[in-house]
């Protein structure tokens, strides 16, 4: 017997346990079933169950199982990610907390200790992905840094080195002086700063007392000038274009150059150009051959090529100094107030800097070429399509990707070097030993790299290095490509681009058919989530709170496509009550004895109520495998929703209760048999979103099931089942009681009062099924008699027009039509003075313009809920006075 309350904590360690004891997650090579393959994008071995992860992976998993119960052979990979700098951060805080440094241990004692880290504490992430009910092939769970993978890096490495496409080059990167590393553009956030515009003027060569004004907001750069660009049609300065200036407390030349690149409506339309310190810079300098001047040391540091006073000096006191040397000189102009964006390192907090320096680079452009390509010949689509703009917009202005990093965690770059600096690229040392040997002609010491890669260099091979590959593996050929892959949009160019790429030049194929971009799971007031803001919703407290399954329909429910999901814990409450009317309805099904019959035949059934229920279930479906397969699951937890609860709890367990309860034996047989079918069916459908309460009703419910409910199959049904006649006959009926309780309930009727119900010009249609019907009507809808009416209407009588017909309801006699006249009245000013209240609120242009967007749109919605009620108000009222 169910428990009265369902109890998700109860229940949902248990049944992950026996999921995976049992091997349901497992992916099987020899099944007849077609491949579906999903590639969990790796989440970092550092990390824990955060609210975007959990919308992110109750998608997989909603395809994923969806997919197994339709007999596809299913495999969803799991693995993790080094997570390179974000690791080696994490294990050298709990050694600084020893007072221990990671150059005390030397680079393989550090090594040493992370890989103790990992085994201890570095799995947290996979265990709260059990927690949400993810169903992913654990047994085949890889990490990007398993032999397998590590392989695959080395292989990939060394091919792209033999065909001219890793090389290694000076150039700008995003250098973190705290860590001591470049680091990629993802980890790189923009902090809004108030600071200052600093306007300086720069003597010009050869012409007394002029001077061109450039403006900074940083004056420590410009020891490293070496040019000025200004606009080729900015007539103020045509006629010094190919002159040369002189750089103030350095005193060398730069020249001055026209280039599109300078605004003239911005500042004073000339810009002093810093080629080893800026990133727009350093393509003004290749376009003009520019000289690049690296003044910083790899702690952010001036180093010796500045002028001496300035050397070994942080940026900040630079500055201070070179500031007041300038205005020492008469050579500043003005100083002005200036918010502007400065990109620290998300990792360490700290100002990045722009650093010329040498390290190992892909030539992305060449790689991006077949990628663009591939999306544009539609081999590969993104859902939403827009996305795909982005995707174009990307790649068509792709730089070269900066892959080596100045850390110890990670996959150390398989190249050696010589004593004169030549470079020797292989997979293993002695690869590199043979190379240098017979490059010197006599065996020669090498020393390696000491730089690890990108992280997302390893990465962008996931979808075939966890296969099996360099390796022609078994589930490489049956599982590549992959069928679709579920990410957010933040990271559609740093690991999705550069998958494509790889699969291309690698596989010959793209990685994945379909990209579903999933949206950004705000606040409930539309804000982003940050510690900061104190806003940050832990996914883990839900599922405390309100279960598993909850979390996961709130997440479907509200994942619209191309739309930001705005969560409220109110949300998750209220799809917990979704769970509970579930475990209710079958906790009625199980006192009134529906239990599964086997062999039950739903074509055989003949009770109308029965009929419409299996034609429904059957339009639904189809809704839901649809909508899955479109990825537009928000729909496809509206149709759940809507006939869990509608058609089945509130009208099908309503309409057979009389049956259930009454004497025909061979009606109530077969009413108990189609229950608990259609239920069985329900769960079925629900468990993708649902596992947890699914699988324990699938368990409490029937007796010598063929499986656990994770290996059933999905519903299949024969279109010979559809009864149109039936359907139409009780949709009628729950059309017919539903205006009259919304009749009732706008006047205000009591709810136990019996009200007789008039029909007026009905037809022979109409008059048949108020014959059939007439007991459910009476019991559902609080109506004491039903007659055909030819006269005129009573007086003190509502109407209300259902197809031909006239519903006329006489409540005279029953409500005290004054008193509710006036409640009328009073409601709809109340309603009228909080529309006056938003209305004003939202004609303030003010208020529109500087309120945040959400707050703004929350505003909107109420003037539409407090206009609909007015309306809905003011249609009952109208009706009272027509009695």
């Amino acid at each position: 017997m169910l428990e009265k309350t369902y109890r998700p904590n109860e229940v949902e360690a248990r049944h992950y346990a026996q999921w995976e004891k049992s091997g349901a997650f497992a992916a099987n090579g020899s099944a007849s079933g077609d491949p579906y393959t999903i590639m969990m994008p790796p989440p970092n071995v550092t990390g824990s169950l955060h609210i975007g992860h959990a919308l992110t992976f109750t998608l997989q998993d909603i395809l994923t199982r969806y997919n197994r119960m339709r007999g596809r052979d299913t495999l969803w990979q799991p693995g993790t990610d080094h997570a390179g700098i974000a690791t080696q951060m994490v294990v050298e805080r709990q050694l600084e907390e020893n007072g221990i440094s990671r150059h005390d241990l030397g680079r393989g004692g550090f090594v040493d200790k992370v890989w103790e880290w990992k085994a201890q504490s570095g799995n947290t992430i996979t265990e709260q992905l059990r927690r949400l009910g993810a169903s992913p092939d654990w047994a085949r769970e890889r990490f990007t840094l398993d032999d397998g993978l590590s392989e695959a890096v080395r292989e990939v490495f060394v091919k792209l080195h033999q065909e001219g496409l890793i090389y290694r080059d000076k150039r700008l990167v995003n250098w973190d002086t705290k860590l001591g590393t470049a680091v990629s553009d993802l980890e790189v956030q923009q902090v809004e700063t108030n600071g200052h515009l600093w306007h300086f003027k720069y003597p010009v060569e050869g012409i007394d007392n002029k001077h061109i004004t450039i403006a900074t907001t940083r004056p420590e750069t410009m020891l490293g000038d070496s040019g000025i660009a200004v606009h080729p049609d900015d007539d103020r300065y045509k006629d010094l274009i190919g002159k040369n200036a002189i750089l103030p407390i350095v005193g060398r030349t730069i020249k001055i150059v026209g280039d599109d690149y300078a605004d003239p409506e911005t500042g004073s339309g000339a810009v002093k150009i810093t080629p080893a310190h800026d990133f727009n810079d350093f393509e003004v300098g290749k376009r003009h051959d520019l000289e690049r001047i690296n003044i910083l040391d790899a702690n952010g540091c001036l180093n010796d090529g500045v002028p001496e006073a300035y050397r070994g000096m942080d940026c900040f006191e630079a500055r201070k100094k070179i500031v007041a040397e300038m205005e020492r000189l008469g050579l500043v102009e003005k100083i002005e107030d200036h918010q502007h964006a400065v990109p620290h390192g998300d990792r360490s907090g700290t100002v990045l800097e722009p650093w010329l320096t040498d390290q190992w680079f892909v030539d992305a452009e060449t790689l991006a070429g077949p990628a663009i390509k591939a999306v544009e010949d539609e081999k590969m689509r993104f859902v939403p399509k827009h996305w795909e703009n982005t995707y174009f917009e990307w790649m068509r202005n792709i730089q070269p990707w900066c892959i080596s990093r100045q850390i110890w965690w990670g996959h150390q770059i398989p190249a050696w070097y010589g004593p004169d600096g030549t470079v020797f690229v292989a997979k293993d040392e002695a690869g590199a030993q043979t190379q240098a040997d017979a490059h010197y002609g006599t065996q020669t010491p090498i020393i390696r790299d000491p730089d690890v890669l990108d992280t997302w260099f390893s990465s962008a091979l996931w979808p075939f290095s966890t296969l099996g590959w360099p390796e022609k593996t078994d589930a490489l050929e049956r599982y590549y490509p992959t069928d679709v892959l579920v990410t957010g949009f933040d990271i559609i160019f740093f690991w999705v681009a550069r998958m494509v790429m790889m699969g291309l030049h690698f596989m010959d194929e793209v990685p994945f058919k379909d990209v579903y971009i999933h949206a950004l799971v705000r606040d409930d007031k539309g804000q982003k989530m940050s510690k900061s803001k104190g806003n940050v919703v832990d996914p883990l407290e839900l599922i405390d709170q309100y279960g598993c399954d909850s979390l996961r329909f709130t997440m479907c429910a509200m994942a619209a496509q191309g739309t930001d999901i705005n969560l409220s814990e109110a949300r998750v409450e209220g799809y917990r009550n979704f769970t509970t009317k579930l475990w209710n309805a079958a906790r009625f099904a199980e006192m009134n004895e529906c239990r599964p019959i086997d062999g039950f035949d739903p074509g055989s059934v003949t009770q109308p109520v029965n009929r419409w229920i299996i034609t429904e279930l059957m339009d639904r479906e189809k809704d839901i495998s649809g909508t899955i397969e479109a990825y537009r699951f928000n729909e496809t937890a509206n149709a759940l929703y809507h006939f869990t609860w509608g058609s089945f709890c509130d009208w099908y367990l309503e309409l057979i209760k009389p049956v259930l309860i009454g004497d025909d034996e061979a009606a109530k047989a077969e009413t108990r048999a189609t229950c608990a079918w259609v239920l069985d069916q329900i769960l079925k459908m629900l468990h993708p979103v649902m596992p947890f309460v699914t699988e324990e009703l699938w368990e409490k419910l029937g007796t010598n099931r063929q499986s656990a409910l994770i290996s059933a199959d999905w519903p299949e049904f024969q279109d010979s089942w559809r009864d149109p006649v039936a359907n139409d006959s009780i949709n009628w009926l729950i059309k017919l009681v539903s205006e009259i309780r919304t009749v009732r309930s706008e006047m205000n009727v009591p709810a136990k009062a019996k009200i007789p119900l008039l029909v007026k010009d009905a037809n022979g249609t109409t008059l048949e099924r108020l014959n059939t019907h007439e007991t459910a009507i009476c019991q559902l809808a609080r109506i004491e008699t039903i007659d055909a009416l030819d006269g005129d209407v009573p007086k003190g009588a509502l109407q209300s027009v259902l197809d031909e017909a006239t519903l006329i309801l006489p409540i005279a006699g029953i409500i005290d039509l004054d008193g509710e006249g006036d409640r009328l009245k009073k409601e709809i000013a109340k309603a009228e003075q909080e529309m006056a209240l938003v209305e004003k609120k939202l004609a303030n242009k003010g208020f529109v313009e500087k309120a945040p967007e959400a707050v703004v749109a929350e505003n909107r919605e109420r003037l539409a809920e407090y206009t609909a009620q007015k309306e809905k108000l003011t249609e009952a009222l109208v009706r009272l006075k027509s009695l």
